[in-house]
């Protein structure tokens, strides 16, 4: 597999990518890390102390939290400073993000009034449109929600019915129809709305203003977690929208949809890393306050393999989220040099990673999952208690799954995405997938054993991908025009995707960790690193082979099978001892401390 300092969204899996041309969590700068201690203060003196209160939805309280954090700057991180933000890079947001995701339902409002609200206007409005509105988003001054999701349209976005008609005198735009599940709708002054201008196939987007009038609610959703966060139907009924108030262009608004949740998914798994990590330094707490039989419960070898497993999923979630997030922020600024706008070169720098940012959001979401339900069981019977913080994680941590498209759409996106990019000619999978069939019917090599630190790390993830190719070039070529139906053999593909990328992440992050800091002082990280590449391979293994098993038949199948086998090998490793490693590493933390 060749080797290339540049990469571009999904080619991971056919290109070799070096340590040193990604970005890892250890080199943040002092200004990062002082703008993430900003976010971690006011997380724990504005929200915290409050979670009750911000769970009965006390009235007004949800708005002044926004208002205290745009006070702060923490509304405006992405925004450019002459519309008065603080004009960060995309890295720099993806930290904030991931500082403010532990903030239980707040980190939800202020996810969906940064993301989802503010930045469909920064980036596809006009220069007065922009001027309008964002200086004041912000601040904090307006709040914002975005209107998509219809009782009838869900992951189907574009099927929406609200319907939006041009008035006689061409002044206005008169829309009608229901949202529901929009967050900050009972509050928000902005609403970005999509409809359909008559009868056009794709829906146009609109700024609304609230005090256009025409706009009803229903009362607040009940719902399983988040329950501090405002969750509305909203109803337009002949609300009157000037046509200056026209999101980018007619029949625009399916695309704006898209790439905002491109730019969603990824940062909700850094919203969900934050909010992992913070689980799993109360778990760990707790197991070591916790006394049973004379001693703390964190000296208990089940106690401790969740303690560890817990990091292990966390650390490489982070290492994947921070790789292609630097990758976006270098997307960005070579557009930006080659000419390109600002706004729409933040957008494409997005797109072209929408494969990795579909792989975060599933991966990410699943590692809050676990972390919570874990911290529940490593509390015992406390978990279950609502005196005890993992109650609320437990159930906030839920609606990750489903939020900007639930994993299942991901995971079908995933593969969709990567296919049509290799028709279009973006990405060369034919040649690699060529190359490994007729590996499959020819001599192994056996050079001489390479002992160098990663050496075999390397190798296994090479297989890695490898037995994606194996998997997904079959699969193409059996079914060919009926893959799309085959959601199963997709997800199949899909998570055998996802491991590689992140298991890919993971080493490379611990390797140049190593050369930063030296072997001696990376053993945890190390630890981490082969845990996890460990447990990917035997993943791979299961998925592929459920998939080959699914649409291949004979000796054809039976060679498949026999070619997976040989991508997935690895060499005996005592996974008990890796995570012991990890395990007193936290436990003598007393906190998540990679």
């Amino acid at each position: 597999m060749a080797t290339t300092a540049k990469t571009k969204g999904g080619e991971f899996i056919i290109k070799e990518t070096l340590a040193n041309d990604i970005f890892i969590p250890e080199q943040w700068s002092e200004e990062q890390i002082m703008m993430k201690k900003t976010c971690d203060d006011f997380i724990d003196q504005e929200v915290l102390p409050i979670l009750d209160r911000i769970d009965s939805q006390e009235e007004g309280l949800m708005p002044s939290i926004l208002e205290k954090a745009g006070a702060l700057g923490l509304l405006g991180v992405s925004v450019p400073e002459e519309l008065g933000g603080l004009g960060f890079d995309f890295v720099t947001s993806m930290l904030t993000t991931e500082a403010l995701g532990a903030g239980y339902s707040t980190a939800v409002a202020l996810s969906a009034h940064t993301g989802i609200g503010t930045l469909p206007i920064l980036y596809y409005g006009t220069e007065e449109q922009k001027k309008k509105y964002i200086p004041k988003l912000a601040t904090g001054e307006w709040k914002a929600c975005y209107c998509l999701t219809e009782p009838s349209s869900g992951s189907d976005a574009n099927s929406g019915k609200t319907t939006a008609k041009l008035t006689a005198d061409g002044k206005h735009y008169i829309l009608n129809g229901q949202k529901m599940w929009i967050t900050n709708g009972g509050f928000a002054d902005i609403f970005t709305v999509f409809a359909k201008i008559d009868d056009d196939k794709n829906l146009s987007a609109f700024i609304v203003e609230k005090a256009f009038g025409g706009i009803s609610l229903n009362p607040e959703e009940h719902k399983m977690g988040i329950k501090g966060s405002s969750t509305r139907q909203v109803f337009f009924n002949d609300c009157k929208v000037p046509v200056e108030n026209l999101l980018s262009d007619r029949q625009n608004g399916f695309k704006i949809a898209v790439n905002i949740l491109n730019l969603g998914r990824i940062k909700l798994a850094g919203a969900a890393i934050g909010g992992s990590k913070r689980a799993t330094t109360q778990a760990i707490q707790y197991a070591n306050e916790r006394i049973q039989f004379e001693r703390p419960i964190s000296k208990y070898g089940a106690i401790r393999y969740k303690i560890a497993e817990q990091a292990i999923r966390i650390f490489a979630s982070e290492s994947a989220t921070y790789r292609a997030s630097q990758n976006i922020e270098d997307a960005i600024h070579e557009l930006i040099a080659g000419g390109m706008d600002e706004a729409k070169a933040k957008l494409k720098g997005i797109e072209q990673f929408a494969v990795e940012a579909a792989i975060l959001k599933v991966h990410g979401s699943e590692t809050l999952d676990y972390v919570a339900d874990e911290g529940v069981q490593i509390y015992g019977g406390m978990g279950y208690s609502a005196e005890a913080p993992m109650d609320r994680i437990y159930r906030d941590s839920r609606i990750n799954r489903i939020f900007e498209g639930t994993n299942e759409i991901n995971r079908l996106l995933i593969v969709d995405m990567i296919l049509k990019r290799a028709m279009k000619g973006e990405l060369d999978l034919m040649g690699p997938a060529q190359k490994v069939a007729s590996e499959l019917v020819g001599i192994p090599e056996f050079g001489e054993a390479d002992d160098t630190l990663f050496a075999y790390e390397k190798k296994l993830i090479a297989n890695f991908k490898k037995a994606v190719l194996l998997v997904a070039g079959g699969a193409v070529q059996k079914l060919m025009a009926t893959l799309s139906k085959e959601q199963e053999i997709i997800m199949n593909i899909a998570d055998m995707a996802i491991e590689t990328y992140v298991a890919e992440s993971t080493m490379l992050r611990v390797e140049k960790l190593v050369s930063m800091r030296g072997e001696e002082a990376c053993k945890e990280q190390l630890a981490i690193m082969r845990s996890y590449i460990n447990s990917a391979c035997d993943k791979i293994w299961v998925d592929g082979k459920e998939a080959l098993n699914s649409f291949g038949e004979g000796d054809e199948l039976r060679m498949m099978i026999m070619g997976l086998k040989r991508f997935t090998k690895q060499e005996p490793f005592n996974a008990k001892e890796a995570r012991q490693i990890v395990a007193q590493k936290l436990i003598t933390e007393n906190k998540y401390c990679f």
